[in-house]
């Protein structure tokens, strides 16, 4: 089932803001409008009885550098709360996973500090640049949303993975399609209805 909005979302005044700051797999890239990830989630959300507005900070092709970089940009629309899901490019490009833990810091340092809560989405890397990168890599996610108390989902695509893709991604195989969306919502959907209890949604 794809989650989707229909018609013009009146924003109410009780309604919570959460501030999705990510890259392609958060911006939608290849999709429709209403068929990426913030609608998709917006959508699911609703149907549960939430007011909420998911705002889209995604970006394709921002690595973690990229991310950090537009944080104040993405703070100036004074979202309640905000989910983190980068790294995916810092993944493709190969880039040092001590540099994606220092901006992936930075974040929720700054995110910490101004009393955001907070979700980290990661990413599992693959095997093909070693086992000690992926070691490194996968590592960063549990320890930095246990240092800032962040809430966390460790793989954004875990669902896919575990289904297998076939059906469910772009013929790039790197972003899912509607219905690989779909099940990506459905599994980060308690996650983020977790973060909405800790600003009172």
């Amino acid at each position: 089932m794809v989650f989707t909005l229909t018609g013009a979302v009146s924003v109410a005044a009780d309604e919570l803001r959460i501030a999705a700051l990510g890259d392609s797999l958060t911006a939608g890239y290849g999709l429709a409008p209403g068929e990426g990830l913030v609608p998709q989630l917006e959508g699911w959300l609703r149907a549960r009885g939430h007011a909420v507005q998911v705002l889209n900070a995604g970006v394709s092709g921002d690595t973690t550098s990229g991310g950090l970089a537009r944080l104040d940009w993405t703070l100036a629309d004074a979202p309640q709360a905000m989910i983190v899901a980068l790294g995916g490019n810092d993944l493709l490009r190969g880039i040092d996973p001590a540099l994606a833990r220092a901006n992936l810091q930075a974040i929720l340092t700054r995110l910490q500090a101004e009393g955001v809560p907070t979700l980290l989405v990661g990413l599992s890397a693959p095997g093909n640049y070693g086992p000690e990168y992926q070691a490194a890599f996968n590592a960063i996610y549990p320890d930095l949303a246990a240092a800032h108390g962040a809430l966390l989902l460790a793989d954004l695509l875990a669902p896919i993975t575990a289904q297998g893709p076939a059906g469910l991604m772009q013929a790039d195989m790197i972003h899912p399609n509607p219905a690989g969306v779909a099940l990506v919502v459905e599994s980060l959907g308690p996650s983020v209805e977790a973060l909405l209890a800790q600003i009172g949604g």
